[in-house]
């Protein structure tokens, strides 16, 4: 069986970074810098499995780029999970009306691992 594919998507080189280094050993991880690029790759195969999307980006942010992949056929049923550091419960509760299935909120922290 094929690696799953994660698509993230962050305007913040470290960000990118960060969660390329943590996912990239058990998926195959595409990561761009744009809402634009994001629809680009979302629409092309192998299709991502997952996407991480930042909401707050320059240009397009992450609600309109949620909108958009719910409103193509092709890139509808891809399950997008906000990476933000917007924490309100409104703006949850905006994201997930949107179709988003998650929210995780940065900074990002991702588990130690202690020697022995």
């Amino acid at each position: 069986m094929s690696q799953a594919t994660i698509l993230i998507v962050d305007d913040e080189p470290a960000n990118l970074s960060v969660l390329t280094h943590v996912l990239q050993a058990q998926y195959r991880v595409r990561a761009v810098n744009s809402g634009e690029r994001a629809l680009q790759v979302a629409a092309t195969v192998p299709r991502p499995d997952l996407i991480l999307l930042d909401v707050m980006m320059p240009g397009m942010d992450g609600y309109a780029v949620l909108a958009r992949l719910k409103s193509h056929l092709a890139t509808c049923d891809i399950p997008v999970i906000f990476v933000t550091a917007m924490d309100s419960t409104e703006d949850e509760q905006h994201g997930l009306e949107l179709g988003a299935v998650d929210y995780i909120t940065k900074p990002l922290r991702p588990n130690l691992r202690l020697p022995g």
